[in-house]
Parts: C-alpha cells; sequence; structure tokens
C-alpha cells in the first residue's frame, strides 16, 4: 500500500522464481544476490495503489492483484470524519477562499500530532511562509511548550535568506540561517545523489541545500518533525511555466500530471534529503482532502491571474495579516536558484564546475554512453556518471527528466526562461 503522493516511498524486489524483497530506499535491496538468468528489476510501489501477494505453502511468492485505491482529484473517505465540519458548496469566490484557509489550517493542525520537537523550513517563498506562519499560530493555540524553530539557507545575500528573515520576524518563530557556499554545495553533490537514487537535474540541483539544512538540523537543534511546503506549486499551478498554459483545461491537466509523478521528483527531494538525516517530514499542502478540494474548483478559478501564479491561493489570504504583503505576492523563485543572489546563481555556480568536470568529446558522445534518457548538458552528463558509478544498470528508475512545460527548454531552471523576472527588491 502507497499514499497517494507517494511521500514515503516504498521499493520492491519480486523475481520470476517467487523471492520479495521491499525496503523504503531502493538502495536497500541493490546488494540482494538471488540466483536468476537475469539481474531482478527494483521498482517502486506506484503511489495511490495497493498490491497483493499470495504466500505459497512453498514459501514463493506471487503479485495476484495491483489496484488503484486512491486519485488525487477524489476526496478521501476519511473526510466524512474530519475535524472540518462540511464545506459550503458552491463556487462564489469569498467561499471557495474561505474553505480554501478552513482545509488549509486543518491539514496543519492534524500535523501537529508529535512526540518530538516541530519544526518548519522556511525558504521565504509564498508556501513555506504560509505554512509556518500558520504553523506557528496553531502551536500557540495548542499551547506547545516550545517555540517553533525555522530553518533558511543560502547565501548572506540571497534571496530565500533575506526574504525568510522578513518571515520569522513577522511570525515570531525560532529562526536559524544556515550559510551556502558554491564551494560546499558541490562538495556534497555526490552524497546527495547517494541518498537521491536519481539523476534528475532539478531535483539534485534543489536537494543539495535541503540535504545540508537538514544536517544543520539534525546536529545543531532538537527539531525532529519538519513541516514543509512541497507540493503547492504543482496543486496551485506554481511554476512559471504555467503563464504559457494554452488553456485553462491545459493547465489543470498538467496540475493533475504533476501531482501524479511527485514521488520521482519533489517528494522524492523532500523524502531523502531529511530521512538521511532522521527528520520526519511532514507536507501539509499534499493533505488529501486539500488537495482534491482544490482540484475540484473551476479550471479557469485555478490560473494565474494579472501576470501572478497561484493567484487563487494568494488570494485566499489576502488581508488576514498571517504573512508581509511582499511575501504573499512574491513571484515564484525555484527553491535551488534562490539560495544564491541575482548575479550569480547556484545555476550558473554549477554550470562553470561542469565545464571543467565533463569534456565536450564525453558530451557528444553521451547518446552511445548513456542509450537511454542521454544527458544533453554537461550538468546532467555529471549527475548521470555519479548515478551510474553508484547505482549501476538502474538508470530506468527515473523514466523522464523533470522539464518545463509549452516552452523550448533545455534547462529546467527558472532563471533560464525569458517569461522568469526576479522581485524588484531582491
Amino acid at each position: 500500500l502507497e499514499d497517494t503522493y507517494g511521500v514515503r516511498p516504498l521499493f520492491k524486489l519480486l523475481t520470476d522464481d517467487g523471492f520479495l524483497a521491499v525496503c523504503s530506499e531502493a538502495k536497500g535491496l541493490t546488494d540482494i544476490t538471488h540466483s536468476m538468468s537475469s539481474p531482478p528489476k527494483i521498482t517502486p510501489f506506484l503511489p495511490g495503489h495497493f498490491e497483493v501477494f499470495d504466500l505459497k505453502p512453498t514459501g514463493k511468492v506471487g503479485s495476484i492483484q495491483m489496484d488503484r485505491f486512491h486519485c488525487c482529484t477524489q476526496e478521501p473517505n476519511h473526510a466524512a470524519y474530519d475535524t472540518v465540519e462540511r464545506l459550503p458548496s458552491g463556487f462564489v469566490p469569498e467561499t471557495v477562499k474561505s474553505n480554501i484557509r478552513s482545509l488549509f489550517e486543518n491539514a496543519v493542525r492534524k500535523r501537529l500530532m508529535a512526540h518530538r520537537r516541530i519544526g518548519c523550513l522556511l525558504s521565504g517563498g509564498l508556501d513555506s511562509s504560509l505554512v509556518a506562519a500558520t504553523l506557528v499560530k496553531l502551536a500557540k493555540e495548542e499551547k506547545l511548550k516550545y517555540p517553533i524553530q525555522t530553518f533558511a539557507i543560502g547565501a548572506e545575500d540571497s534571496p530565500d535568506i533575506l526574504a525568510a528573515r522578513k518571515v520569522a520576524s513577522y511570525i515570531g518563530s525560532e529562526h536559524h540561517e544556515v550559510n551556502f557556499t558554491p564551494e560546499e554545495g558541490l562538495k556534497a553533490v555526490e552524497e546527495v545523489i547517494f541518498h537521491l537514487e536519481t539523476y534528475d537535474i532539478t531535483t539534485i540541483r534543489a536537494s543539495v541545500g535541503m540535504y545540508l539544512v537538514s544536517k544543520y538540523i539534525r546536529e545543531k537543534t532538537d527539531s525532529v518533525v519538519i513541516f514543509s511546503g512541497e507540493g503547492s506549486d504543482e496543486l496551485t499551478q506554481g511554476y512559471i511555466y504555467f503563464h504559457k498554459a494554452p488553456t485553462p483545461k491545459a493547465a489543470a491537466e498538467d496540475s493533475v500530471r504533476l501531482l501524479k509523478e511527485l514521488y520521482l521528483f519533489d517528494v522524492l527531494r523532500a523524502d531523502r534529503t531529511t530521512s538521511a538525516h532522521g527528520l520526519e517530514l511532514r507536507v501539509p499542502f499534499l493533505d488529501h482532502r486539500f488537495t482534491a478540494y482544490y482540484l475540484s474548483l473551476p479550471e479557469e478559478m485555478r490560473q494565474p491571474k494579472d501576470g501572478v501564479e497561484k493567484h487563487l491561493l494568494r488570494d485566499s489570504f489576502k488581508g488576514l495579516n498571517l504573512i508581509p504583503d511582499e511575501i504573499l505576492w512574491r513571484r515564484k523563485e525555484a527553491f535551488s536558484d534562490g539560495m544564491m543572489s541575482v548575479k550569480k546563481s547556484w545555476y550558473n555556480s554549477l554550470q562553470d564546475q561542469m565545464e571543467s568536470e565533463v569534456n565536450d568529446f564525453q558530451l557528444e558522445k553521451s547518446p552511445k554512453t548513456f542509450p537511454f534518457l542521454p544527458p544533453r548538458t554537461k550538468e546532467a552528463y555529471f549527475y548521470r556518471q555519479v548515478f551510474e558509478k553508484l547505482y549501476p544498470g538502474q538508470a530506468e528508475w527515473l523514466s523522464h527528466y523533470w522539464m518545463p512545460r509549452w516552452i523550448n527548454a533545455t534547462d529546467p531552471s527558472a532563471r533560464t526562461l525569458s517569461i522568469y523576472k526576479p522581485d524588484k527588491d531582491q
């Protein structure tokens, strides 16, 4: 049984002669030796699915059924027992915005149950700021015996550090800043790929910062249960490329696609970088009831509006003074890009380093060296090299690279897109 978004992953190894092994990370299965004519495949349990196995008297195992039990567009059955009463129906804007607020607050509240100290990642973007502010508010209501710690990572003058500092001061959290340097980031790349079990470009870029901030939390604080803002960009059409969606229907369909693929990308990043340091991740934006309600709204309502992505989500919290207005309307900034100054992003630092790591001849021959998903850039080539060294022959763990849609993009960084406009105050 795998949860709807794969927030907690599960992998299986099932041989044709009935040997079954399961593990929460694929690396736990790679060294299993079993006599077979061909190496057994390690595959993820699909999110939102359950699988039934038959254990025979001989001890051998066979898969007899695999079905979907929940899709992100369906309201979960447990909604009937939720603490939020029946929501007002209809799509009048004020009703919708009130419902979004109620369900989001409920999503945070139900995740407060913990025996260990709760903290929150805070990049200073809209999503993590809403999570952190709601968490601090509810922690006071529930009379938690400690202040909520928030954590930001970046270069000293980076957009994320400056924005997170404003939010932390505004909401009154115990704020920690982790200084990030390109040298430290580059040094951590191989370790990060080991934990991630992927060679996807944007996942690795964004994971380096999250891995290092998680390391800090583990070593320097006693916070263990960590709230984060994953899932919002997929659900609320937050990626900048959504401005280029040809129709509201196309945008809505892509939103669902992104949610179904979270286990390959952002959720994979968030789970592995935190669990590598023994932290427990909680992601309120992926609350099943919240996501089902948001996806039930009219397609036109969920699109970017007035040149601003996630307009409906922002508008739902307008005038509440939960977070500063400048943060509520802050433009989308990719986590991997926002950690560095606008002058030289983490993306540019990586490109410079990869020029010396991979030569033109290697890149030219990449379709022959790596026939499956051949890398098209030196950065991608380097990641693939490291991955193949760690997990030889397992390239099919990734089905495709994460890339923006509806624009001719060869790189996933928002900063490479012509529609990217950093905030003026950054």
